[in-house]
């Protein structure tokens, strides 16, 4: 079994949007927007979305949820972690070895946890 999708929520979809965007600029991913409600980032056996939620209600970051992206290497790692509180998202733990990865974890500005591991 392979993981389809994993989507987080936001309240300002342009704020998540450039987020990611710049998060993601190197990786080559494509970009769809199929409403104005979800952003979708796509690639080989990868596919993540940012969605305001469709029952109205405010999009709050999920106690113990967490995405996490493989990002190859420690170097890696480093990289997006500072990337990523560059444009505005928080740390959750700098990048250090944890059991058998190396890994760093952050909040977008939505709140929802990222970890990014090798």
């Amino acid at each position: 079994m392979k993981m389809n999708y994993f989507v987080v929520g936001t309240n300002n979809m342009e704020k998540a949007t450039k987020f990611y965007d710049s998060l993601f600029k190197e990786m080559g991913l494509n970009k769809i927007t199929p409403a104005q409600r979800m952003t979708y980032w796509l690639g080989e056996d990868f596919a993540f979305a940012v969605a305001i939620p469709f029952d109205d209600h405010p999009a709050t970051n999920g106690n113990g949820a967490m995405v996490g992206f493989s990002v190859g290497s420690a170097e890696a790692v480093r990289t997006f972690h500072e990337k990523a509180i560059q444009l505005g998202g928080t740390c959750e733990g700098e990048p250090n070895q944890r059991g058998p990865r190396f890994s760093a974890y952050v909040r977008d500005l939505d709140k929802n946890k990222i970890c990014f591991s090798e």
